[in-house]
């Protein structure tokens, strides 16, 4: 265990930060399982918008690397053309 006040303050602020981080991730994998599955073109194009807007602020947090960003990002918005 951690002796220094410090050690013991980033040990508590990386646990919220990773819960926070785990719920983020979790939503945004819903989202995107979501329009996956959606048959509506209409509806899936409505989500678009904002699960590109998750994935870039999961990105942006370090939480998945910006290639794979970029990759989910295309995969849908193709997905989304062909409906």
């Amino acid at each position: 265990m951690a002796n220094h006040k410090s050690a013991l303050k980033r040990i508590r602020s990386n646990e919220k930060k990773r819960v926070l981080n785990r719920y983020q991730h979790k939503t945004t994998r819903n989202a995107i399982k979501a329009i996956r599955l959606a048959t509506d073109k209409a509806e899936a194009s409505a989500k678009l918008s904002t699960v590109i807007s998750m994935i870039d602020k999961l990105a942006k947090k370090n939480i998945i690397h910006d290639n794979k960003a970029s990759n989910l990002k295309s995969k849908l918005t193709k997905h989304v053309a062909s409906l």
